[in-house]
């Protein structure tokens, strides 16, 4: 008999689907028990479980561990092995099991009631060994495997891995937790970077700006412009306030309207009004300033309106931020 690939694989996501729709219906006071355990909890979350469940249980460990829920893996085996002895009393079990009749599961289950540890089961057992000495039973039963056979786990896990997540999220809203606290746990990613990366930690300062006065010959403001290699020009009085702005644009213009250069200063060609963000911003935040009004470099000004640096698109793309 032959097989048809593209329907046997929209059979499995049908059923996977099916599988995952049926959980919205069982979230119930269950979870809510479940969430409270767990930020009531003084210690960390132990994610279990054996084989599939346990590759599962790794990532419901990292998602919660990322999302403001301290928490780790700890293989079953192990754990009767000696790995018990990560586990205190004020840690919080999450048991994953599709039968809940795991052997190694169910071998350290009384020493984890003697610990007196809240123990949370997600399981398809409702009246399996691990449910009944579950303090709370996430319900993660499927009708059946997408696997033709109805052996391999595949529905089971998914139904599974989505039940950690539901409760990674609603410990997640609980907490309050915002993007810059997910960026804390995240340092080395593109999220991390750009909730972490503010302008001062990229701009351009001192020496490095090219800075003129209002009544600089516009070629002595050339060559400012070409030893700093910035593209653009700031003019300041006196005291450092910031006037304007003079940019490699600005020059391409003169010249096609065939302007006597050597007759002008900076004053004569500077815009009085240029894109401007504090130093505190988020360095994204200056990237989406420079997209909406289509520069490459906005000046940093402080709330008395002094020049303080300047940042470019290239100093954004080079720290990973854009």
């Amino acid at each position: 008999m032959s097989v048809n690939p593209v329907e046997s694989a929209r059979q499995a996501l049908r059923i996977e689907a099916s599988a995952l729709q049926a959980l919205v219906d069982r979230i119930d006071e269950r979870m809510a028990q479940a969430v409270a355990a767990v930020l009531s909890c003084q210690g960390r979350v132990i994610v279990m479980g054996m084989g599939k469940s346990g590759h599962v249980g790794r990532k419901i460990a990292a998602t919660l561990a990322s999302t403001g829920t301290p928490a780790f893996f700890v293989h079953p085996a192990e754990a009767s092995h000696g790995d018990l002895g990560m586990i205190t009393p004020q840690d919080v079990i999450l048991a994953l099991s599709n039968s809940g009749e795991s052997d190694e599961l169910a071998v350290i289950l009384p020493v984890i009631k003697r610990l007196g540890v809240t123990l949370i089961a997600i399981t398809g057992g409702a009246q399996s060994t691990l449910a009944r000495h579950a303090d709370c039973v996430l319900d993660s039963r499927v009708d059946q495997e997408a696997c033709p056979l109805n052996l391999a786990p595949t529905a089971s896990t998914t139904a599974q891995m989505a039940l950690g997540d539901a409760l990674a999220v609603a410990l997640l809203d609980s907490r309050g937790f915002r993007p810059e606290d997910f960026a804390r746990s995240h340092p080395g990613g593109a999220l991390g970077r750009k909730l972490l990366t503010h302008v001062h930690d990229l701009m351009r300062q001192g020496e490095a700006l090219p800075c003129v006065a209002p009544d600089t010959p516009f070629i002595d403001m050339m060559r400012v412009m070409s030893a700093k290699a910035l593209g653009c020009a700031a003019v300041v009085d006196g005291d450092g306030r910031l006037l304007g702005i003079f940019t490699d644009g600005d020059l391409r213009r003169l010249v096609e309207r065939g302007a006597d250069l050597r007759a002008l200063s900076a004053a004569d060609v500077m815009h009085t009004q240029p894109h401007t963000v504090r130093a505190e911003a988020l360095a994204v935040d200056a990237a989406d300033l420079m997209e909406q009004a289509r520069v490459t470099v906005v000046l940093v000004v402080d709330d008395t309106g002094h020049l303080q640096g300047a940042v470019s698109s290239n100093d954004l793309m080079r720290a990973k931020v854009i």
